[in-house]
């Protein structure tokens, strides 16, 4: 929980660093909106937006005319840089209201932005726009903090704003973003000219300066004054109607939350496949934990931006806190609470759509809440999963305010669905990016501190997965994971030969991003010795990271897989010399047969659960790793009577092609088994540039 300090907003403007700038207008603005985008109190990551006034010389007529930079379309306040905004001639945005025909046909004016553009760089202008260009200022700030849609959300809304701002503060009743709101803003502030803002009704607010710094002050200023406000005139009654259930201890939260997640997984990816996210926030389970939860849950939320990532409402699991969620009678449970969500969710699309609704999306649940345990997410990627946790945090928030100092109240369902299934979202939700090849699956990779594991990783990134680096290098592991964006990948410290460590790697995996679909047993080590010198130690060491490691990474593998009932694949990086027999090197050799033959006795017992099971065997992968940084080079080539620094190229030459093999020549071979062979288990890739002994016969 925040600290009494840390309740209210502080200034962060920096006027040295501003000053700097020049009196660029458009340099404050990216400056303004990255302060305000930085604190998720103000708005959540998407939502909010800024804009500017600025003369510019018009490059037909040579003479300075008025532009408007606003946020674009899909923009983010916290990231925002200069092609994130919209520049456009506030001449002919004006115009436009001589040609609006009227609520019932003001999506119509979105396109029409488009002949409005300045800025050929621009970013395509978003719905809000109108909103921004016909207040008279030259700084504006549209925002959704938490304290503010707090009072916008309570049953007597206006009657709160009026308390707490006095005449400073307008108001306006419920209505969706768009050209008409743009012009109700505009006819507010003309017969209030007093006020320094608006509060919109179950929205957020607008607020405005002359200067940039003093659009920024106002902002923060009038956020303070509802927190402010929330705290000193609290209703006796406990938070949430006082708590009926008590949370577990956070070590047992994130147990519980592990055994589950990949069951939700399963069932929240009924039509596509979904990354999870958990929280076990304290404000999280004050309100799962509370008495009202099943008044307010079903309610919904109020902000569009809310319910947009969210759905309109979470799925509460009627389950106990130390319930075993492993018990069929358990998941039993759980499916019907899913099977009555998408019902719930159906009818409601059917009760509330239109004659031109796009089709019903997906029915699942996005939110999932667990009294005692914490809120699970579920999105088509690990951001977009952690973002709507982050918004329904947001939307507790407000509920808490609201019902701290009146009633809560939530957006008309009907209202709700008009904009859900706006024919101006679902137009751009049709302009998103294709998803790659491998985008929802989430990867663990083992030896993922280096060589081919981290080729590997990088390579199945690259294709649009998220990935669990793993490893038992802490420091190798750190240096591969800053290659990753945090949304990308997490790191796990492990063992492979230690059935617990990977057991609680695979945990690790499922509370991060819900669970696993492709496991990759990269870790490996070499020892080049003659048989009289093998030693027992030496045939254990191999023994069991090669093969023992390989069968534990199998059997969490499988057991996860399992409970989200989902397809998945386990690719062993294995060896020519699985294949091959060579001087000085039984015990390699032997651990690296056996993990060949184990992946076919794999593939053959998992082939029914859907689960594949294959091999790539690559030789002589030098470059990059980290087996052939000890003994095992020198040892090789002693064997081959060579110089160890002539081994790239005596591998190469031995090769039917005469290639270096190369770290991502092996993550090729993983990621054509994963994207192109689904149909594929059991078989074996040579990246070997062509070892005519290593041929499967």
């Amino acid at each position: 929980m925040a600290t009494a300090k840390s309740l209210y907003l502080k200034d962060l403007w920096d006027q040295k660093q501003t000053k700097s700038f020049k009196n660029d207008q458009i340099k404050l603005l990216l400056y303004r909106s990255n302060l305000l985008g930085s604190d998720l109190r103000i708005t959540n990551f998407g939502g909010g937006n800024t804009s500017c006034k600025v003369k510019k010389k018009d490059p037909l007529t040579q003479k300075m005319t008025e532009i408007m930079y606003v946020k674009g379309s899909g923009g983010d306040l916290g990231t925002l840089k200069r092609n994130g905004l919209a520049g456009l001639y506030m001449e002919r945005l004006n115009h436009l209201k001589s040609i609006y025909r009227g609520l019932e046909h003001e999506d119509e004016m979105v396109a029409l932005y488009q002949h409005c553009i300045f800025d050929l760089d621009s970013r395509a202008p978003s719905i809000d726009t109108a909103l921004h260009a016909f207040l008279p200022f030259a700084h504006i700030d549209h925002l959704h903090p938490d304290d503010v849609i707090a009072i916008a959300a309570s049953k007597n809304s206006k009657k709160l704003t009026k308390e707490i701002w006095g005449d400073k503060m307008g108001w306006l009743p419920w209505q969706r973003p768009g050209f008409e709101l743009g012009i109700m803003l505009s006819n507010h502030f003309r017969e209030n000219p007093h006020i320094k803002g608006i509060i919109l009704e179950g929205h957020g607010v607008f607020t405005w300066g002359d200067t940039a710094y003093e659009c920024y002050k106002n902002s923060i200023e009038t956020i303070n004054q509802a927190t402010k406000y929330l705290r000193t005139k609290k209703k006796k009654r406990p938070t949430f109607g006082g708590q009926v259930i008590q949370s577990l201890a956070p070590k047992k939260r994130k147990e519980k939350a592990a055994q589950i997640a990949p069951i939700l997984r399963g069932l929240a990816s009924g039509e596509q496949l979904m990354v999870g996210h958990f929280s076990d926030d304290s404000r999280v389970l004050e309100f799962a934990n509370s008495k009202d939860i099943n008044k307010l849950a079903p309610m919904g939320t109020s902000c569009p931006d809310h319910f947009l990532r969210t759905k309109i409402k979470p799925l509460v699991l009627d389950l106990k806190p130390d319930e075993d969620v492993n018990a069929i009678s358990a998941r039993k449970k759980i499916a019907k609470q899913f099977a009555q969500y998408r019902k719930d969710y159906t009818h409601y699309y059917k009760k509330h759509k239109r004659k031109n609704s796009p089709a019903m999306r997906d029915p699942n649940p996005v939110v999932i809440l667990y009294p005692g345990v914490g809120m699970f997410t579920f999105a088509k990627n690990k951001q977009t999963a952690r973002v709507a946790s982050e918004f329904y945090l947001n939307a507790i928030n407000v509920m808490r305010g609201a019902e701290a100092v009146s009633t809560y109240v939530a957006l008309p369902l009907q209202e709700a669905f008009d904009i859900e299934y706006w024919l101006l979202e679902e137009a751009k939700l049709q302009r998103q990016p294709k998803e790659k090849s491998l985008s929802r699956k989430v990867a663990l990779v083992t030896g993922a501190g280096g060589g081919i594991g981290f080729a590997v990783a990088r390579r199945l990134v690259d294709e649009g997965a998220v990935v669990v680096l793993s490893d038992i290098n802490a420091k190798n592991l750190q240096i591969s994971a800053n290659d990753f964006t945090k949304d990308q990948c997490r790191t796990f410290v492990a063992d492979v030969t230690d059935a617990t460590s990977v057991k609680k790697a695979f945990d690790y995996a499922c509370l991060e991003f819900g669970g696993v679909d492709i496991v990759v047993h990269s870790a490996g080590v070499a020892i080049s010795q003659k048989l009289e010198d093998t030693t027992e130690k030496d045939w254990d060491f191999l023994q069991n990271i090669l093969v023992k490691g390989q069968l534990f990474l199998a059997q969490n593998g499988a057991r996860i897989l399992r409970k989200q009932k989902t397809e998945g694949d386990i690719i062993n990086i294995v060896s020519k010399n699985g294949l091959v027999a060579g001087p000085n090197n039984v015990g390699y050799g032997t651990a690296k047969a056996a993990q060949l033959h184990m992946s076919r006795l794999l593939a053959a017992e998992l082939g029914p659960d859907k689960i594949r099971v294959n091999s790539v065997n690559p030789d002589a992968v030098i470059v990059g790793s980290k087996i052939w940084e000890g003994k095992w080079a020198a040892g090789r080539a002693k064997a081959y009577g060579i110089k160890v620094e002539d081994l790239p190229a005596h591998y190469a030459k031995r090769t039917l092609l005469n290639e270096i093999i190369l770290p991502e020549d092996i993550a090729k071979a993983v990621a054509a088994f994963l994207i192109d062979l689904r149909k594929s288990t059991g078989n074996i890739i040579n990246v070997d540039g062509g070892v005519a002994a290593a041929f499967v016969r």
